[in-house]
Order: structure tokens, then sequence, then C-alpha cells
């Protein structure tokens, strides 16, 4: 796995829009990002329609929590399916899963871990019937800032009191399972924490 920027805004992500992300680290004490990060990112739904999402914190405050899809960044030539499939193996342990269509597309800039992130992040619809989870190829810092997985209903995401990236995940999960995927890809509005 390559380092993963999945802080704050992984799920997830805070979206930096077209921008480099350096004037939203200007005087936040992290360091700018050199590069947007390509990132591909899962939603995961069981035969139940339930989405998995991982548990994160950053990694020197376990206090500060939040929830977030599986996914990462790509690795050398890999493209975005391949990313998607790699990343949801090492995080979540499930391989069984027939990956879809692109669902959203967003833009996002956050602090994690000691640095700002600034991504392109595109979220892959996925659907699997393996539900067990054995996370087996997290990298040091995640092993330092993800602390579980869940899976949600959609009454449960809609319910929760507890921050989940990208910000308007619920509605987004309730459209998808009345309405399918979208086409084209909806393009989420940028987050910037």
């Amino acid at each position: 796995m390559t380092e993963t920027g999945d802080g704050p805004a992984a799920g997830t992500s805070h979206e930096a829009g077209a921008g480099s992300g350096y004037e939203a680290g200007v005087g936040s004490g992290y360091a700018p990002a050199a590069e947007v990060r390509k990132v591909a990112r899962v939603v995961l739904l069981d035969p139940d329609d339930r989405i998995l999402l991982l548990h994160g914190h950053e990694p020197e405050d376990p206090g500060q929590t939040w929830w977030f899809t599986p996914g990462g960044g790509l690795e050398g030539e890999e493209s975005r399916e391949e990313a998607a499939l790699r990343e949801l193996a090492e995080e979540t342990g499930i391989t069984e899963v027939e990956l879809g269509p692109v669902l959203w597309r967003r833009h996002c800039s956050f602090p994690f871990a000691g640095r700002r992130w600034d991504q392109d992040e595109w979220y892959y619809l996925a659907r699997t019937t393996q539900t067990a989870t054995a996370p087996a190829g997290l990298t040091e810092l995640e092993t330092r800032s993800v602390s579980g997985l869940r899976w949600w209903t959609s009454a449960e995401l809609s319910a929760a009191r507890e921050t989940v990236y990208p910000n308007r995940l619920a509605e987004l999960l309730d459209a998808l399972l009345d309405d399918g995927p979208p086409s084209p890809p909806l393009d989420l509005a940028p987050e910037i924490v």
C-alpha cells in the first residue's frame, strides 16, 4: 500500500478544487502538498445495501475521528480501477467484488499526519457478498490512524452524528439506492478543511 491520505477529508476528503491547496495550508501549521494526488475510492455495498466504512483518526490525536470509504492513491502506472481493487483488498481483505462505474468525483484538501493532502478522488461503485473483513495490507501510517471498519445501513448513516466523508455521503447513498448510478458521474463540490 502507498502512503494514504485518509485523513479528515478522505471519505474519504475535503476538496480543493483546481488549486494546489497551498493557499489553504498557509498559516495552518501544515506543509503544503507538492501536487494533487490521484485517488480511487470504493463505495462497497453488500447484498443488503449496507456500505462499508473505515474509522479513522489523526495519528497523534485518537479523539479526532471520522468515517470514510476504502481507497487510496494510485501506484506507478496502475489505473484507477486497479488502485480501487488493490486498496480495497489491502484495507478490508475483501477481494470478491464486482467493480461498477464511477459514481462521483471530487477534489479535496485537508491536513492529516502533519502535512496537507490535495486529492482528486474518484468513487467507484462495487458490490460484494463477502462481508467478513480482514485488513492485512495497512501501511505504517494506516495502522496508526485506522481503528476499525463497519457496515452501515442507509438509515444508520443518515442518523449518524459522527463525522463522515464525503460530507453528503448519506444523501448520496440514498440517491444511489433509489435511482441507481448517475450517468455521467456527479462532480461533488470541493471540500477544504
